[in-house]
């Protein structure tokens, strides 16, 4: 904490003897402070907070175990990575957290460039080599929304002043959204069949806003925000995106990806919703109920309530489909999704598939020891005409053991037992359990035992 809030006092260009007066202390406790030597109490994080209006979130410990993890991913992808101990790693993280972070967003770029490289070469009919590239538009979009913890502050309170202004109410939110995009800027909303129509079509030169009718009202008030939020909000939706590194084509992912955003938190304002979200123990079904829109919509809503001041439970939210291709993923927390490789088949995620509709509830351990209470449930998207394709998707919502009791999903499992909670990891190239039977592929850094005289039931096992 000692090089964070020293790194604080250089970048705002402040002497030591300064901070101590603003902060109200001794510079030499301040010194102290600077040096380890002394913790960062709560009072020095509430003047902090009160001198600069600081984020006291900057010293959170979350941060550092974010930068562990990625660090330990990068470690293990380079020769000789697997000798570099966890005390090491957290000494790096903790000390030099902007050499950290640097190292992990240089190793990011690196597998995303192997990934893109790789999947050029299987068109060409030769999968055996990787090539560098840059890193996927898509890949850049979901680190921006990862760095705030997937809550945009300005976004969600301007959303949530639209809600009260328009007088929402669940089931019957389309209708007050069409009649603001109506008075406030001339549009006019169709229902139309979908022909060519995807799901949403704007004609700004008509003033029309053409929505594919098979759309439930909850579905046509998001469409019907997120036009309200490229609108209205465009300067905001900018402000976010300046100061950024992403290529034009992430901008423009992340221009719409925001806007969504703004429309899942009008139709779900963030204080009734947490509320209710409180009251029903973040019951998925029961709130789902209650706002008239669908399980995906709720468990995505759910992983951002992450007000300063007025969080809720912070979750980790995707959404994979029978392949295992994981199409959405937001994270409050520290936990880690790995971009090496695919996930674990452990997961309740995948498990859901085997019980379409019905909610699989299940205790999760990390590598790392980290516990997790994991909630998923397949969702399901019907054809829009007889004979089309239909989409199915898992969606998990977990969270950290910790908050488990908070869920009404926690009632009758054993929250302390060791054999309750599944072996699960981010992916077989960067997990160390040596018993898995489902393992896919070595982890990276491990070297193989290999023997033709021995078979296991583990398909990879590792010499001591």
């Amino acid at each position: 904490m000692g090089v964070r809030l020293r790194r604080l006092r250089e970048e705002r260009r402040i002497t030591q003897a300064a901070l101590a007066a603003a902060l109200e202390i001794s510079p030499s406790y301040l010194n102290q402070l600077e040096n380890n030597q002394r913790p960062l109490t709560v009072a020095v994080l509430l003047k902090l907070n009160s001198a600069f209006g600081l984020d006291v979130q900057l010293f959170s410990d979350d941060d550092e175990a974010r930068l562990i993890a990625r660090l330990r991913e990068a470690c293990l992808d380079a020769p000789g990575g697997e000798g570099i101990s966890q005390a090491e790693l957290r000494e790096l993280a903790m000390n030099m957290p902007a050499v950290a972070r640097a190292i992990g967003g240089l190793h990011e770029r690196y597998r995303n460039a192997l990934d893109q490289a790789h999947g050029a070469l299987v068109r060409l009919g030769d999968d055996r080599s990787e090539l560098p590239g840059p890193p996927a538009p898509h890949e850049e979009v979901r680190d921006l929304f990862y760095a705030r913890r997937n809550h945009i502050a300005d976004l969600d309170v301007a959303a949530e002043a639209l809600a009260d202004e328009v007088r929402l109410a669940p089931g019957a939110t389309g209708a007050a959204l069409a009649q603001r995009l109506q008075d406030r800027h001339g549009v006019t909303v169709r229902l139309e069949d979908d022909g060519p129509l995807a799901v949403r079509r704007f004609e700004p030169r008509e003033g029309i806003l053409r929505l594919s009718r098979r759309l439930s009202d909850g579905q046509q008030a998001f469409q019907l925000a997120t036009q309200i939020a490229f609108l209205e909000h465009k300067a905001a939706l900018e402000s976010e995106l300046s100061g950024t590194a992403l290529s034009a084509e992430a901008r423009g992912l992340a221009r719409v990806g925001l806007a969504n955003y703004f429309a899942g938190a009008v139709i779900l304002p963030y204080g009734r919703f947490l509320a209710e979200a409180e009251a029903v123990r973040y019951d998925i079904e029961a709130l789902a109920e209650r706002f008239a829109v669908g399980f995906e919509t709720i468990c995505h809503r759910l992983s951002t309530l992450q007000r300063p001041g007025a969080a809720g439970v912070p979750f980790i939210f995707v959404r994979t489909d029978r392949a295992g291709n994981i199409s959405k993923r937001q994270s409050a927390t520290d936990f880690h999704f790995s971009r090496v490789g695919g996930t674990c088949p452990l997961w309740n995620v995948y498990e859901a598939f085997a019980q379409p509709e019905r909610i699989s509830v299940q205790l999760a351990e990390m590598p790392d020891g980290g516990r997790y209470l994991w909630v998923a449930r397949t969702v399901r998207r019907p054809a829009s005409a007889y004979g089309g394709p239909e989409k199915l998707f898992a969606v998990g919502l977990g969270c950290e053991l910790s908050h488990a009791e908070r869920l009404v999903y926690s009632r009758g499992l054993e929250l302390g037992a060791p054999s309750a909670f599944a072996p699960i990891g981010s992916g077989c190239r960067v997990c160390d359990r040596e018993q898995c039977v489902q393992r896919a592929n070595p982890p990276l850094g491990r070297r193989l035992a290999i023997s033709q005289d021995e078979s296991r039931d583990a398909p990879y096992w590792y010499a001591t």
